[in-house]
């Protein structure tokens, strides 16, 4: 098993303040559990016009909001302490499993981040 394997939580959502951060409470495993984390979404950019802002965090409401969703934490020397970075994956009511990143580049609603040098 590798690093990579490894940092694969599930989680709740219970707020999503822009389409490209929210607050999850974040089961550890063994009945340990982390409230109220914010978490970035991985390498991702958010639109820079206030209205197509306002609807990439309508729709990323929409997809995770109230929900479960599995988290893959990823160790990022570019966001703050305070932040966590991470992908996430959540099942649709009718049972799709949706790259929540994925799903925000294929509706325009962000652009992938390139890491900086150094």
């Amino acid at each position: 098993m590798s690093p990579a394997d490894l940092y694969h939580y599930k989680a709740y959502v219970t707020r999503v303040p822009s389409g490209q951060t929210c607050l999850v409470d974040i089961d550890l495993g063994m009945g340990v559990w982390t409230r109220g984390e914010e978490v970035l979404l991985h390498r991702l950019r958010g639109p820079q016009d206030r209205d197509l802002a306002a609807e990439a965090r309508d729709y990323l409401r929409s997809l995770i909001l109230d929900r479960e969703v599995l988290l893959h934490t990823i160790k990022d020397r570019r966001t703050q302490p305070a932040r966590l970075s991470a992908e996430m994956i959540v099942v649709t009511e009718q049972g799709d499993t949706v790259d929540v990143i994925e799903a925000l580049l294929e509706k325009g609603y962000a652009t992938r981040s390139t890491p900086s040098a150094g």
